[in-house]
């Protein structure tokens, strides 16, 4: 028989909120696993043992795995029941079609009551290995890892550890809701903060009719790919276009920029109370254009009422670009597509705007109504993962 051996980090830290957090991953991977044939999941202490019978699809298994938040590594391992000569003619038939020059046995021993210690296992194991081999033990960079996890009613056998993303279990810290501009930044906030427990529903502006539909399915894209982290995503296309108009009519254009993320954050966040979130997620970084220095991101605080948190603050370019290529978004954000940013911008927008002319200047706009008139406007979209047909609601 064979497992898929899961280990968990951070979850064992967790003490009194231990089981609960654990109980949150096993349903995770309950779901996340549906349609690869993977069986029932055991918890012996301290991993998880989710069974892989042979009709199993052991690569989608492993695709999975490497992307369910909360695990630490995972390995596809063979069961041998709890005795020395049947691991000994277990690991010369796992290595016999096999060819390495160095190698080292690493021996975990959950099962306490067993006679052996773990460095006794890797000296038997090692002795057989070399006798049969020829190669050579090295504990710091062996060509072959020999994996044994001695459990109560048998052993695990394994060649390969893969990790996981870590982080913790989708969906216990909470919902927030992330502002999903579809570029390079904000698809990697919104899975930083998944990585953290956090259930992200995503809210995208776009200036349809004013411009083509593109930025819209860049977002439904980014929404679907995401939604394979934490299982089930909601999507908000908000049209933004006639707010844009107004801000335009009434406020002086250096700034404008900020006076549409004032009224973002202010859309936004009526919809995340809509549907329960506790906070609001951008993919700002400190710096890196005009309305996200210093000032300007305090004058967009001071519109909100939730928190807003901003995951990639302290990020460059750089670091963004190779965590948005991990995760799999990369090459979607860098479609191109006309999305609200680019209509209605002012060639020098202010770096260093105030509170007080900020109010001054939406004095002159309708705040409630055209906030009112956003939320009212936005179209709902519903993802599932696995895939299941998308739910559209206006």
């Amino acid at each position: 028989m064979r497992y898929a051996l899961v280990h968990y980090h951070e979850l064992t830290l967790k003490k009194g909120n231990r089981a609960y957090f654990l109980q949150r991953l096993v349903r995770n991977l309950q779901r996340g696993l549906k349609g690869t044939g993977a069986g029932a999941i055991e918890r012996p202490e301290g991993r998880l043992l989710v069974a892989l019978p042979d009709a199993a699809d052991e690569g989608e298994v492993r695709a999975r795995l490497a992307r369910t938040f909360g695990v630490a590594n995972f390995a596809i391992a063979r069961w041998v029941p709890l005795d020395m000569d049947r691991l000994a003619e277990a690991v010369t038939d796992t290595i016999k079609p096999l060819r390495f020059a160095s190698f080292r046995i690493s021996a975990k021993r959950g099962n306490k009551r067993f006679p052996l210690t773990s460095n006794q296992i890797n000296v038997e194991l090692g002795t057989l290995v070399k006798s049969l081999t020829g190669a050579r033990v090295d504990l710091e960079r062996a060509e072959l890892t020999i994996y044994v996890e001695v459990l109560d009613k048998g052993f695990l056998l394994s060649l390969d550890r893969t990790a996981g993303p870590g982080g913790l279990p989708a969906g216990i810290s909470g919902r927030v809701a992330c502002l999903l501009s579809g570029g390079l930044d904000s698809p990697v906030a919104a899975y930083r903060m998944m990585k953290r427990g956090a259930h992200v529903m995503f809210v995208h502006f776009h200036s349809h009719p004013f411009v083509s539909r593109a930025s819209q399915e860049k977002a439904r894209e980014l929404a679907e790919l995401l939604t394979r982290y934490q299982a089930t995503s909601r999507l908000f296309l908000v049209p933004f276009g006639e707010v844009q108009r107004e801000v335009v009519l009434a406020v002086p254009p250096p700034l404008r920029v900020v006076v549409y993320r004032r009224l973002m954050i202010r859309i936004a966040e009526a919809i995340a109370r809509r549907v329960h979130a506790q906070a609001l997620v951008t993919g700002e970084a400190l710096g890196q254009v005009a309305s996200q220095t210093l000032p300007n991101m305090a004058t967009i605080d001071d519109a909100a009422t939730l928190p807003i948190l901003r995951p990639l603050v302290g990020m460059d370019k750089e670091e963004i670009v190779h965590q948005a290529q991990a995760i799999g978004t990369y090459e979607i954000s860098i479609q191109p597509d006309e999305d609200c940013c680019t209509l209605f911008t002012p060639k020098h927008p202010a770096t260093k705007s105030t509170v007080g002319e900020l109010e001054a200047a939406e004095a002159r706009l309708k705040i409630p109504d055209l906030v009112g008139m956003a939320c009212e406007r936005a179209e709902e979209v519903r993802f599932a993962f696995p895939p299941t047909t998308s739910e559209v609601k206006s």
